[in-house]
């Protein structure tokens, strides 16, 4: 896919190279690493592997600089937020093509070439006041290393055999469950947990079996459109021994039985137009969040597992990044574009930076945190309570970068607004 022209020869040549490769490449399943599990090395959904943007391996390169840091591939695309997957030998990615289609595409992860793609109608005319934001697809997919899940933006839920894209199921909340297409688009991430697939979709948190795609519950209904539908992204955790399904809705936090659905617990959550977008943090018992036009706050699971507790609160205000934790610290990326360290014990703020990007995607490793602006600027931190510390930048992109971040090995994966493109940090 480019955007260059090209003689014609050459072009034909392309195509015809395209198509050999494709169908060769068609029947083989996603490879792996032979003996490893695919968590240890894939990024395989919202946030990496263990969805809270912490990423275990040996130490990063100490800078960015050109002695370190080499351009493998850039593949022009059409518009898209969602962030890149990375699975075995491949990475997928989505982009909405004239306004009016959905595609998502299968590359090579080592020349970016396309193996695989499908495309369908898809399209959302967002609210006025979130116009500058586009009306492209929104969320990123989860991969099991077979299937890949992906959310259209106009509340439907496709199932695509990983090595090949062939459609196994598709569901359409708006058709099946006759509610209405969110009016800022299916924005939530999908997460995979055994046999079964977790989506805050369809107004409401929806449980499906991931073979075919049928509903196993729904739960905490919104009535979706404007004020419903779900901004944030499920998380599977331990707490007070029980596991859960922790959810963020447009007003509230809540912890589901997994098995059932039923609320085990809930706690409001202000926000300014029910702008609660954090993926919940979990910390042992506790969760901490920070919404737009809120505040940040730690909550832990009372002794009757029925509700929980507020621990403290600070006037720090999220947005959009959700944060990562080191050493029992948090760092959040806020709404006035500032980043600040968070004691997560007593909430009290130990530093905060001058204001950088509207939004930051954040990976961790020990204690360094590699993040990506919306404006192609790219840092390398070092994580301390004692002040702000930035070891390296550099600027990695003329486009907007608001999709997250991705990276597997020493290969990172950056979704542009209108590419997807890979380095090798060595």
């Amino acid at each position: 896919m480019t955007t260059l022209s090209r003689q014609s020869l050459v072009c034909s040549l392309a195509a015809v190279l395209l198509v050999l490769t494709s169908a060769a490449l068609a029947a083989e399943p996603v490879a792996t690493t032979p003996g490893e599990p695919a968590a240890s090395f894939d990024w395989n959904q919202w946030r990496g592997p263990t969805r809270d943007g912490q990423l275990p391996g040996p130490a990063w390169p100490p800078l960015l600089d050109e002695t370190h840091w080499k351009p493998l591939w850039r593949v022009p695309l059409g518009p898209s937020y969602s962030g890149p997957l990375v699975v075995g030998n491949r990475v997928f990615t989505t982009q909405t093509r004239d306004k009016t289609t959905e595609v998502v595409s299968a590359h090579d992860r080592e020349t970016g070439q396309t193996v695989w793609q499908v495309e369908w109608p898809g399209s959302v005319k967002v609210p006025f006041f979130a116009a500058a934001n586009g009306d492209w697809i929104r969320a990123t997919p989860a991969c099991d290393g077979e299937r890949l899940y992906v959310a259209g933006i106009r509340d439907v839920l496709v199932c695509l055999q990983a090595a090949d894209g062939k459609e196994l199921w598709r569901v359409d909340f708006v058709e099946q469950l006759k509610t209405p297409v969110p009016a800022f688009g299916f924005v939530s991430s999908p997460l995979v947990v055994g046999e079964h697939l977790y989506v805050q979709a369809g107004a409401a948190v929806v449980k499906l079996n991931k073979r075919d795609g049928k509903v196993v519950w729904r739960s905490l209904e919104d009535g979706g459109g404007m004020w419903g539908s779900a901004f944030s992204s499920p998380v599977l955790a331990s707490l007070g021994g029980r596991e859960q399904l922790v959810v963020q809705t447009r007003e509230k936090l809540a912890g589901l039985d997994p098995e059932t659905g039923k609320p085990l617990w809930t706690q409001e959550v202000p926000a300014f137009r029910g702008m609660n977008i954090l993926t919940p943090t979990i910390l042992g018992d506790a969760v901490f969040t920070s919404s737009y036009g809120g505040k940040s706050l730690l909550y832990r699971l009372a002794a009757s597992g029925s509700a929980v507790d507020e621990v403290w609160q600070n006037k720090t205000q999220g947005y959009m990044s959700s944060p990562v934790v080191i050493g029992g610290h948090a760092y959040l990326h806020l709404r006035n574009q500032r980043l600040t360290c968070i004691d997560l014990a007593t909430g009290q703020e130990k530093w905060t930076t001058t204001p950088f990007g509207k939004y930051w995607s954040m990976i961790a490793r020990g204690d360094r945190i590699l993040a990506l602006d919306e404006r192609g600027d790219l840092r390398l931190i070092r994580a301390t309570p004692e002040k702000y510390e930035e070891l390296s930048s550099r600027k990695i992109a003329d486009d907007e970068t608001w999709a997250h971040l991705a990276m597997a090995g020493n290969q990172i994966f950056i979704r542009e607004l209108g590419a997807l493109a890979a380095y090798r940090w060595e």
